[in-house]
């Protein structure tokens, strides 16, 4: 654990910035290490000193770096969101998942019109054979779609014969 390291004789980070003498009980040290003076300031800036010394205090030592964590990425989040904190990062986060569940919705359902077997042909004449042509016995699967399709195609056939002969 942490609080039961040796320390070096400099002062820890809080300490250092409260402009004190640290002592070897001093309950920063362990969690504020003289290396890291921004994390202290940015936790005394949103909370205080005293009131994180009180927090460190009531909760048990094998706890305290979780908490110290905890309140190092509040104050990050409140500092760069003074309004929202860390709950604006998580709203954020939140839209993003259902974004993307939307998009994994619409994927999925894509992906079934392709797995049906009768369907899985129509659907890549109707997507304009995107990634290549379909096989012939693949448009024999599409049964009423194909009979129309030639159907209609000896109509026009019809007609464009007509305006030839009108010339």
């Amino acid at each position: 654990m942490r609080g039961h390291e040796l320390r070096s004789s400099s002062s820890c980070a809080a300490c250092k910035l409260l402009k004190r003498k640290c002592i070897p009980t001093c309950i920063f040290a362990p969690y504020f290490r003289s290396d890291e003076p921004k994390k202290f300031a940015k936790v005394h800036k949103v909370f205080g000193a005293s009131n994180v010394s009180k927090i460190l205090t009531e909760v048990p030592e094998e706890q305290r770096e979780d908490t110290v964590n905890s309140l190092a990425y509040e104050a990050e989040a409140r500092l760069r969101d003074p309004v929202y904190g860390c709950i604006g990062a998580i709203a954020l986060l939140q839209r993003k998942m259902i974004e993307l569940q939307q998009d994994l919705a619409v994927a999925r359902a894509r992906l079934a019109r392709y797995t049906t077997p009768a369907a899985s042909s129509c659907a890549v004449l109707n997507d304009l054979c995107v990634g290549g042509s379909p096989a012939f016995s693949d448009l024999a699967a599409c049964g009423d779609f194909f009979d129309s399709f030639s159907q209609n195609s000896l109509e026009l056939n019809r007609v464009g014969d007509m305006g030839n002969e009108t010339k």
